[in-house]
């Protein structure tokens, strides 16, 4: 019995890559919430699954994709994001834009205007460097070369530092339960940080992310202010943000 439902588990984990407690609960209804714990131990030390709090991922999932296979994954959905966010954005204003694709395609639509950027993605700040009239500066900090994202603890030293009226903060999965998720730690500090500084912070989410599930949760509903997707959000979602406060597009 134990061997079959952990197979049955196991099989669960590699399909949806990450995984919260609670999917897990209400997959294995019968079964008590230490049996499950006690089944995510056994499959980690065979080498199955890693556990993390709140939930569990394949080991055969390593967090984000890599930024060249995210630069050609709906990018339609992107645009169409892309071009929600502009009329957020108004001159005379510092706006952060984090690493995610979904900001290049922001980068590259952005008009020529008086603002004050910060990013964490070089790949933006290049994109950036096509208009006169924005200062764009980088964030200092290690490169990640699977995401092409900075991050440590550099940035958010000077994050700290920094006064930002509007964030832009892609996400790499999310969830009603556990909020908007990514896939490295040092990304959630980044992207935790930016949104507590922010005066306001937008969330970019398309469609394709709200049936994925990344290992750390940077923000709740609560945290923000407007969330932004390519398409209608299901109905949990969109009841989610009104309880929140949170304003759709």
């Amino acid at each position: 019995m134990y061997s079959i439902r952990q197979e049955q588990m196991k099989e669960f984990i590699e399909r949806n890559h990450v995984v919260t407690i609670k999917q897990l609960q209400l997959l294995f209804p019968e079964v008590s919430l230490m049996t499950i714990h006690r089944d995510l131990d056994a499959l980690e030390r065979n080498g199955s699954v890693v556990k993390f709090r709140g939930g569990a991922k394949s080991v055969r999932h390593a967090g984000d994709l890599e930024f060249n296979v995210r630069m050609h994954a709906n990018n339609p959905g992107k645009n169409a994001i892309a071009q929600k966010a502009l009329s957020l954005i108004q001159p005379h204003t510092s706006l952060f834009l984090d690493a995610s694709t979904t900001n290049l395609a922001l980068a590259r639509v952005l008009p020529d205007i008086n603002l004050n950027i910060f990013t964490t993605g070089p790949s933006i700040a290049l994109e950036l460097c096509r208009l006169h009239n924005p200062v764009v500066t980088v964030c200092c900090g290690t490169i990640n070369r699977k995401n092409l994202a900075v991050s440590g603890q550099n940035t958010l030293q000077m994050l700290e530092k920094v006064n930002i009226d509007m964030a832009f903060v892609g996400v790499s999965g999310s969830s009603v339960e556990a909020g908007f998720t990514c896939g490295t730690e040092s990304d959630m500090l980044v992207k935790q940080m930016v949104i507590h500084k922010a005066r306001t912070s937008v969330i970019m989410c398309g469609r394709d992310k709200l049936s994925c599930l990344m290992p750390y949760t940077f923000a709740t509903f609560s945290d923000v202010e407007y969330l932004i997707s390519d398409e209608q959000l299901p109905l949990e979602y969109a009841e989610a943000a009104q309880r929140a406060g949170v304003t759709v597009l």
